[in-house]
């Protein structure tokens, strides 16, 4: 385990990253051109990346980035 003190503007920063690269991979899984094996890693990036913004954002925010599951996703 690791510790880390940052401050509140490092911590604006990080999440600013963090939802930009979310962002993209949200992005990137919508495109029927890339092959299911790499969108199964990207998906397993995603799920890594949202773990660390949990540790830094809000719920309010959390909640914005939440994934649905795939029936779900079909449906809407």
């Amino acid at each position: 385990m690791y510790g880390l003190l940052i401050n509140e503007k490092e911590v604006k920063e990080i999440e600013y990253l963090i939802k930009r690269e979310m962002d993209e991979i949200l992005f990137d899984l919508r495109d029927d051109r890339i092959d299911h094996i790499v969108k199964r890693a990207m998906e397993e990036r995603y799920k890594i990346l949202f773990d660390l913004f949990r540790r830094v954002a809000s719920p309010n925010e959390c909640f914005k980035y939440i994934r649905r599951g795939k029936k779900e996703q079909k449906k809407g």
